[in-house]
């Protein structure tokens, strides 16, 4: 190993231990830049347009039994469908014990940011929702709900 004189301090010092070091920050700049930079590019190149067919209930596999403001419930189906013109509906069908089947479909109009969906629903309120590749999952009423494209 060579050593490098210090001529302020006197002392010896490794010469390598600077530009090792200089190399060891350009590799991390350089790879938190391209993370940051792939990471926006994904975001922003999303199309979320399509129909998702629902997968699972806070974790449970669709069709799942649940507990909904004190209803015991069975989501049997569901599918959300997301237009190219900011509109978008979700159908659900589910059993109620005192009802039996029960179809649902609700229709909402949509804002974009990035991955982020906001739905103002037609007689309701406002969820919001996330596309990741080919999956879309929606917070209702502290419920999460996962559907596939």
């Amino acid at each position: 190993m060579k050593i490098k004189h210090n001529s302020l301090t006197g002392e010896n010092q490794p010469a390598a231990r600077h530009p090792l070091g200089l190399c060891l920050l350009a590799l991390f700049l350089v790879l938190a830049w391209t993370g940051c930079k792939h990471e926006t590019t994904v975001a922003a190149d999303i199309n979320p347009a399509g129909t998702y067919a629902l997968m699972s209930v806070d974790g449970k596999l669709a069709p799942c039994a649940l507990t909904h403001e004190g209803v015991n419930v069975t989501v049997k189906s569901g599918v959300f469908t997301i237009n190219g013109d900011g509109t978008c509906s979700s159908k659900i069908i589910f059993s109620v014990p005192s009802q039996g089947d029960v179809n649902r479909e609700v229709k909402a109009s949509y804002t974009r940011q990035g991955a982020k969906l906001t739905m103002k629903w037609e007689g309701a309120g406002t969820t919001t929702g996330s596309v990741k590749s080919n999956t879309f999952t929606m917070d209702n009423e502290g419920m999460t709900f996962t559907y596939q494209k």
